[in-house]
């Protein structure tokens, strides 16, 4: 106990070993959802499903472990959602890249979050990016994830007449999903830890009863990770076009990390006179280091989960209770029977809640200013009605450049925006798809 009391300054950080571990398990339950998602998403990519569990399991172990034990942070990490839809349906799907080439910008944009975090340049470019847009992004990959969830859910349906149309909800699947979707938010209401969890797993139990689904056991040895380990085709993301798909990991990466990190920081009360603590560039690196294992071991971007405020509110305070999170993510390899057995319209219900979630971000929005909320709608519209992030981040940066200069307020633009204004241009007027 003395030993970990000093490793991980659980004095001075007016903790204890048991409130660590305890809180350790809070964040865990609300962060679990991923290790049946994340499979599901990326197998639409064409991905083995049994390897991307592994793969999910071990990258948030992975990363986690790295947070804890660096950056003595009370933080879990796990591949993100929005980034995982990126990968599977606009850059796999929508663009028609292989997805080992997709793991290869994973990697690439990895790369280079960890030059910019190591030479310190990375909060930097965060406050050139204006706050309208920092607000707009994660609220435009809310309104594609509720897209991509109604959609797995049954209840949109594709139209020839008018693009989209409600499914039959006489069917089980969208049936299931909004009584998934009404557990899940009225658990959280509540209160109760894992509310996530507990609606993916109710509506897989009762897709046995009334969806025809078949049990395969629960626990068994973890299955082969060798169908997605080391398969990222770097070359390919190099010459292939996949550079601007990089660009679009780096800047998602970027402002979901980068904000989820001082978020919880802020409400673990690490924060002193609104500043950073020292480990924070510590952390910046952990979680940049977890996007380049997780991309290795085969899976999408990893990121630090906001969901580790559970964690933090049952007073979670430093590394030991990553360390927590890390360890019973290598347990959950063991139990790839009953993630197998979990169907799309079972995750769905938890993909639209998360989604509803990040649409307040808009209410962050300079509403009065049409210069700084224009370019904000049209980052966050874009993304799902042209099923793409990349387009939403172009025309949003595109747009709040060009409304800047002919207002005459090209002065509120940092040379930094402009270069990224620039950048998204020349790839939408040069560059296909």
């Amino acid at each position: 106990m003395n030993f970990l009391d000093n490793y991980f300054k659980l004095s001075a950080n007016s903790t204890c070993v048991r409130t660590e571990v305890l809180a350790g398990f809070t964040t865990f339950l609300t962060m679990a959802y991923i290790i049946f998602v994340n499979p599901s998403i990326l197998g639409d990519a064409g991905m083995p499903k049994d390897a991307v569990f592994v793969a999910t399991c071990v990258a948030a172990a992975i990363g986690t472990l790295i947070m804890g034990l660096y950056a003595n942070f009370p933080i879990g990490l796990a591949p993100g959602m929005g980034l995982n839809a990126y990968f599977a349906y606009g850059v796999v799907k929508g663009m028609g890249f292989a997805w080992e080439a997709a793991l290869g910008a994973v990697f690439i944009s990895g790369c280079c979050f960890l030059l910019v975090s190591l030479l310190r340049i990375r909060e930097k470019i965060m406050n050139a990016i204006p706050p309208s847009l920092r607000t707009a992004i994660p609220a435009g990959v809310g309104l594609f994830l509720a897209l991509i969830s109604l959609k797995n859910a049954g209840i949109v349906v594709s139209s020839p007449a008018t693009f989209v149309t409600m499914g039959d909800l006489h069917k089980p699947a969208p049936v299931l999903a909004i009584v998934g979707f009404m557990v899940i938010v009225a658990l959280d209401r509540l209160r109760v830890t894992g509310a996530l969890l507990i609606g993916i797993m109710t509506v897989t139990v009762l897709s046995f009863f009334f969806a025809g689904n078949e049990f395969h056991g629960i626990v068994s040895a973890p299955p082969s990770i060798a169908a997605t380990a080391l398969k990222l085709d770097i070359v390919s993301a190099v010459s292939h076009g996949l550079l601007n798909v990089v660009l679009v990991f780096f800047l998602v990466e970027l402002f979901d990390a980068t904000g989820t990190l001082m978020g919880v920081a802020q409400r673990a009360g690490l924060m002193k006179d609104g500043k950073m603590p020292p480990a924070m560039n510590k952390a910046l690196l952990a979680d940049s280091g977890a996007i380049i294992a997780g991309s290795m071991m085969g899976t999408s971007s990893t990121t630090a989960f906001i969901e580790s405020a559970a964690g933090v509110q049952a007073g979670g305070r430093t590394g030991l209770t990553a360390v927590t999170i890390a360890a019973l993510f290598l347990l959950s390899l063991f139990i790839a029977p009953l993630a197998g057995v979990v169907p799309a319209y079972a995750t769905a219900p938890a993909l639209f809640f998360v989604a509803c979630l990040m649409l307040r971000e808009l209410t962050e929005i300079n509403w009065a200013e049409t210069t700084e909320s224009i370019p904000a709608v049209v980052t966050a519209l874009v993304m799902p009605f042209t099923y793409s992030i990349a387009n939403g981040l172009a025309l949003g940066f595109i747009s709040y450049a060009g409304l800047k200069l002919l207002t005459g307020k090209h002065r509120e633009v940092s040379y930094m925006l402009w270069g990224i204004a620039g950048i998204f241009l020349f790839k939408t007027i040069y560059l296909p798809g």
